[in-house]
């Protein structure tokens, strides 16, 4: 998602290629969309040269698997998708990896964010299973917003209640998430991430939970460096992600530390900037 204070560009471009690049693993929204969640032009194109070079491009997002696995469906074949922020890895319907919430923190979660409610925080929570999303909130600016995210969501009279398996529980604030939805699940940091990961979303995983561990796993299982791992992302949710790439890019529009931790920058998300860098790195 867009980070709406862009800093000035620090990081150094890539010298252009051709390199060996293996992997191609991009965040969704912020970063791969524009501004209006539409596709880049070209998207398509690239992925086709780009599965003819052997190079493997996988989503990793925030988004449900659902709905990554709807917006690639044309070309879903042997792609890999990190979904829920790497809570949830699925190659062609196989699950590869996953990594649950206990049923217990999941009901103190919504408690909490009850209590904020309660408190006159307008948010919602969304409990997300591998089956389907969950939410008690079924108002229409609520849905309107969580249905960008997740094609399978269910309403529910209560979500301590959801009987499938919960990845993660993401949190949407109509106010500034980092200044108040993050603040008020303080009591969940040492045990479990609560990481922002747009200016709306904050979302609840387990510590050992993030697109850099899901990444690695998936490095390891296809035998695959850092150094052959090209990544893009704008939002904290990305960081542990560009850590396990040597070929890492913040985007132009990026959170102000993304763009510290990132080795490269490219151009922003309304520029085309993950197709353009592609192209320029890997001469396509």
């Amino acid at each position: 998602m867009p980070y709406s204070h862009a800093p000035q560009p620090t990081a150094p471009e890539p010298p252009a290629g051709p390199v060996d690049i293996r992997l191609v693993v991009t965040d969704m929204d912020g970063t791969l969309l524009d501004d209006d969640k539409r596709t880049p032009e070209g998207l398509w194109e690239t992925l086709a040269r780009l599965r003819r070079r052997g190079v493997l491009f996988s989503p990793a997002s925030g988004r449900q698997y659902a709905t990554l696995a709807a917006e690639f469906a044309e070309v879903a074949d042997g792609m890999v998708f990190i979904a829920e922020n790497g809570t949830y890895v699925v190659r062609d319907g196989r699950e590869l990896s996953s990594d649950p919430l206990q049923p217990g923190v999941v009901a103190r979660i919504v408690d909490a964010v009850r209590g904020l409610a309660a408190g006159g925080v307008d948010l919602g929570a969304v409990v997300c299973g591998k089956r389907s999303a969950y939410v008690e909130r079924a108002d229409e600016a609520f849905r309107a917003e969580v249905d960008k995210y997740y094609v399978r969501c269910e309403v529910v009279e209560d979500l301590t209640a959801v009987d499938d398996d919960v990845i993660k529980v993401a949190l949407f604030d109509f106010g500034h998430a980092e200044e108040t939805t993050a603040p008020g699940l303080a009591p969940f940091t040492d045990t479990h991430q609560v990481v922002v990961s747009g200016e709306h979303w904050v979302d609840v995983m387990n510590r050992t939970a993030n697109k850099g561990a899901a990444l690695r796993r998936l490095q390891r299982e296809l035998g695959i460096t850092p150094a052959q791992t090209m990544v893009f992302g704008d939002y904290l949710n990305d960081l542990e992600m560009l850590d396990a790439a040597d070929w890492s890019f913040a985007m132009a529009n990026a959170h102000p530390e993304v763009v510290r931790r990132a080795r490269h920058l490219a151009p922003s998300n309304n520029d085309n900037g993950v197709l353009r860098t592609i192209a320029r790195v890997l001469d396509l």
